[in-house]
């Protein structure tokens, strides 16, 4: 007889996070980030959980899921997470529906890892002791010297690798590379156009990044255009990868960008791609095309996957992220020398929201 203890709560709550300044890539401006939290409560535990995006989230969280899963066995993740999907069917998959059940899959492996008081990458299985992280920023509304002074920064502070935001204006684009260029020294620079371009605008900002010692161009053209990320990475500078993914929301989304032979680096983010369990998929998908998995975004989120993760190359350190973890989750993560870790004496996902902090963003 099963004696593992069963779902009794499943609840979700959204907050808005104003951001620090205005902020802008090549295809989008904002000025404050969603951010929601899923909880799940069986044998005493509560595990938490959490994703980036629309508000929506939390309401299908509370409803439809809660529903699906409520009374089931608190450790059978598979066997909740296939249930989840089964019941979105006539919803839709991707986005909201597809952040909603990443949070619940992230909360269900916090709460396995407090009931069985282990880790999260204990679980999953650590294949190496820290990850490195790079830091990302240098958004298109920023000034040439707020732009100078983050990158400046990180790469003073060892990271291995900075990213900065390209497409807004393309005009200005060479400068702005330039400038930052300075900025970080020998520290080696990403470059992300959120799709801002189109194929022949992206191979005339590779040559020209490429002149700047630039070897890593994210989204070049959209992450939907298979053929034209296709013939940009075909046609790029030698040395030049071209990375994508960050928009996959489930296994078949990866496998159609590996099949077109579309990337060099996969991007994958657990609280879009069906949470860490889809994310562990993606991990695969990479290790039987021997290609890099890059983990994007929601650092405190990631650290415990990507430790566990068989083709792991880093996880992006997104200024707006950080800045929300280390703001309303104690124990999220601080980079030592460009690398985190995880906590080995804290079990779950080792982070607790502080809920009077986070209270006054409350939706």
């Amino acid at each position: 007889m099963n004696s593992h203890p069963t779902i009794a709560q499943v609840t979700a709550t959204a907050y808005d996070i104003p951001t620090d300044a205005p902020e802008a890539d090549g295809t989008l401006s904002w000025d404050k980030t969603t951010l929601v939290v899923a909880e799940v409560a069986a044998g005493g535990q509560r595990g938490i959980g959490y994703t980036y995006g629309a508000g929506a989230a939390a309401a299908l969280i509370a409803g439809k899921l809660a529903e699906t899963i409520r009374e089931r066995d608190a450790l059978a993740i598979p066997a909740g997470h296939q249930a989840m999907l089964r019941a979105i069917r006539n919803l839709g998959r991707p986005g909201v529906v597809a952040n909603a059940i990443s949070a619940v899959d992230a909360a269900l492996w916090d709460l396995k890892g407090k009931l069985l008081g282990q880790p999260v990458a204990a679980l999953l299985g650590a294949a190496r002791d820290e990850v490195p992280v790079y830091g990302s920023g240098g958004f298109t509304s920023y000034s040439l010297k707020r732009l100078q002074q983050q990158l400046g920064g990180w790469a003073a502070n060892g990271m291995r690798w900075v990213k900065m935001k390209v497409g807004s204006d393309s005009a200005a684009d060479p400068e702005r590379v330039r400038v930052a260029r300075e900025a970080i020294g020998d520290t080696p620079l990403f470059v992300d156009g959120n799709g801002a371009y189109d194929v022949p605008q992206a191979l005339g900002m590779a040559e020209m990044l490429a002149a700047q010692g630039v070897t890593y161009f994210e989204e070049p053209v959209s992450s939907d255009d298979l053929a034209g990320l296709r013939w940009v990475r075909r046609r790029a500078p030698a040395g030049m990868r071209i990375a994508a993914g960050e928009y996959g929301y489930d296994p078949l989304y990866f496998h159609r960008m590996l099949e077109a032979e579309a990337v060099d680096v996969l991007q994958a983010d657990a609280t879009r791609c069906l949470g860490i369990t889809g994310f562990m998929k993606v991990d695969a998908l990479c290790d039987a095309r021997s290609l890099p998995l890059s983990a994007h975004c929601a650092p405190a989120l990631h650290r415990h996957p990507a430790m566990a993760a068989t083709r792991l190359w880093n996880i992006e350190w997104f200024h707006d992220h950080v800045r929300i973890e280390q703001m309303l989750f104690d124990g999220a993560p601080r980079p030592e020398k460009g690398v985190i870790s995880v906590d080995w004496t804290r079990p779950g996902l080792g982070i607790e929201l502080k809920r009077a902090d986070a209270a006054r963003f409350k939706v």
